[in-house]
């Protein structure tokens, strides 16, 4: 029997072309095979209120009768900024569909496959299943837990130091490393970090959203950070919001427990605003506050020691007194980024 695992990678890669542009929707790539599995057409959801990656592939068709449609994620079977996908796959004639994994949206959630199958097409599936949930972690999590995913970004010295006592950190990692770490900045909806990297490094973090902790209010809003995207900052109530106003700035009171912004209230409320992942990039305590939310965690190491217990590290703030009190992780991937090493791990 045919497994379709070849197409269903094809769909995958297709599908990644849109990292970072779909949310809140997930990431979803068509391929269209003829009666001798010749690819006929191919398709994939580009931004989010676009086209279904379904109804990309097959608006390019006159007619699919007979075909085969292979996509890694259920079709839709409602109503949403576009028609339902099971309505196209109807209308042009699609003999079989075989899919990846089905959909977490309660919405559709086995009602698509339902559709199509009452209605005579052959369904087969899920195929790669685990590839194609790995693919939409971040639309997972958002639709069975309603909570924003959080991905922790590291970078350190083979000891775990990310600066020298006196705050110096530029460069631990290798140019091709920090790169790839600003293509990962783009798969997630937000950036996060807090005054305190600000005020060390000013650092510009080029993203449309961002997100920033400053409890008691001490950045200079002429710092980098501030002169592009949309920002959200949060900020203890005892120390309002300046009178100046900037149409790119929202600033949300929090409350805080001991002496710090309270991480729980943060996550519900960027959930609230649409905010479906966020991406962490700051010192030790604060990597170490979100620690218990983190889903993933990208770990940058070059092949630098510090060899000083005064040196910062990448996680701090946390004092554990037995090992089996550790915060446990996965290792989900590990890739050789010139002369450094990404390790990729989730909970």
């Amino acid at each position: 029997m045919r497994t379709y695992s070849r197409e269903m990678k094809k769909c995958i890669k297709l599908a990644k072309l849109a990292q970072g542009k779909t949310s809140p929707n997930p990431l979803v790539g068509c391929l269209i095979l003829d009666r001798e599995n010749n690819v006929i057409s191919t398709g994939y959801h580009a931004k989010y209120g676009q086209y279904h990656a379904e109804r990309d592939a097959l608006s390019k068709l006159d007619s699919a009768q007979g075909c085969t449609l292979i996509v890694n994620l259920e079709p839709c079977c409602h109503q949403g900024k576009t028609p339902p996908c099971t309505d196209i796959i109807l209308k042009k004639g699609i003999k079989r569909v075989v899919y990846g994994m089905q959909d977490p949206n309660p919405l559709v959630s086995g009602k698509g496959l339902k559709i199509l199958k009452e209605a005579g097409i052959e369904i087969i599936g899920p195929v790669l299943e685990d590839e194609c949930r790995k693919l939409n972690e971040i639309f997972i999590k958002n639709q069975t837990e309603h909570k924003t995913f959080v991905a922790i970004k590291t970078a350190t010295t083979i000891d775990g130091k990310i600066a020298t006592y006196n705050g110096d950190s530029k460069w631990i990692t290798s140019q091709k490393a920090r790169e790839h770490a600003r293509r990962l900045r783009k798969i997630y909806d937000a950036i996060l970090t807090s005054s305190s990297t600000i005020i060390s490094d000013n650092p510009t973090m080029e993203h449309e959203k961002k997100v920033i902790l400053d409890r008691e209010l001490k950045t200079d809003l002429n710092s980098n950070i501030y002169k592009q995207g949309e920002i959200y900052i949060f900020h203890s109530a005892t120390f309002p919001a300046p009178e100046r106003k900037d149409t790119n700035i929202t600033y949300i009171p929090t409350p805080v427990k001991n002496n710090r912004l309270n991480i729980e209230f943060i996550l519900k409320k960027l959930y609230e605003v649409g905010i479906m992942s966020v991406f962490v990039e700051s010192g030790g305590k604060l990597n170490s506050s979100f620690l218990p939310y983190a889903d993933k965690l990208y770990h940058f190491i070059a092949p630098k020691i510090l060899a000083d217990n005064s040196g910062k590290s990448c996680f701090d703030g946390l004092r554990k007194d037995k090992i089996s009190d550790c915060t446990n992780f996965n290792l989900d991937s590990s890739e050789v980024l010139s002369e450094n090493i990404l390790l990729t791990y989730k909970k």
